[in-house]
């Protein structure tokens, strides 16, 4: 197929696209994960747009990140191990057959292969929102576990986040990522044993779009 324009509609409405995340946060569900399906998926498409938009890249740019958001966890319908990695070959394969030309699906296999803290790293501005609005996604809701009583501490700390959003200040150069946890469910301070990676990957983000990242988190801001 020659080059063409893909635009994130035409991803969103790819049967392929949709069968490989249903089966993904299946998968997931099957090893007792927290949700990384169409919810997810839609949280980080957004947010990564946010925060794009807010860099005043693009219009062309910003669609290539939605692309990216969209297609991010994808590698999860293998394993979970290397799903980064995965998840841009799958991505490469897909974009190629849709005709999108190798300049637009490099910088989005890229952001996809690096989104993660245990393999990754901020490597473009692409990459670096996408870091940002996957791991600002702490929601009650992303709990797939039906049995509280069988919930492990990342479905207890999930559970705990009533409020998750991340906000761009561009005259202060600030990304503030706000949580509330209700602490009936779990504390603050295990949501640090479990997400410290998470923060410090979202601060090595911010810092490379030139931003600084906070946590206000139960009223308490955490620099």
């Amino acid at each position: 197929m020659s080059d063409n324009i893909v635009t994130i509609k035409d991803v969103k409405n790819n049967p392929k696209v949709i069968k490989l995340i249903e089966g993904a946060n299946e998968l997931l569900r099957a090893m007792g994960y927290t949700e990384h399906g169409l919810r997810h998926i839609k949280v980080v498409t957004s947010i990564t747009k946010y925060v794009l938009e807010n860099l005043g890249v693009g219009a062309r740019e910003i669609e290539l990140g939605q692309i990216a958001g969209y297609l991010h966890d994808i590698g999860n319908s293998v394993n979970r191990v290397h799903h980064p990695s995965t998840g841009g070959a799958i991505a490469y394969h897909i974009l190629t057959e849709m005709g999108m030309p190798i300049e637009e699906i490099i910088p989005i296999i890229g952001a996809i292969g690096n989104h993660e803290q245990t393999v990754g790293e901020p490597v473009s501005t692409i990459s670096a929102a996408l870091i940002l609005a996957d791991k600002s996604d702490v929601h009650f809701s992303r709990v797939q576990n039906p049995v509280m009583e069988t919930f492990d501490v990342h479905d207890r700390v999930n559970y705990a986040a009533q409020k998750s959003r991340l906000i761009m200040d561009n005259d202060a150069k600030t990304a503030e990522l706000q949580i509330e946890i209700d602490s009936a469910y779990a504390s603050v301070m295990e949501y640090f044993e479990i997400f410290m990676s998470r923060m410090i990957m979202c601060r090595k983000s911010a810092n490379f779009i030139g931003y600084k990242f906070s946590l206000y988190i139960n009223g308490t801001y955490l620099e």
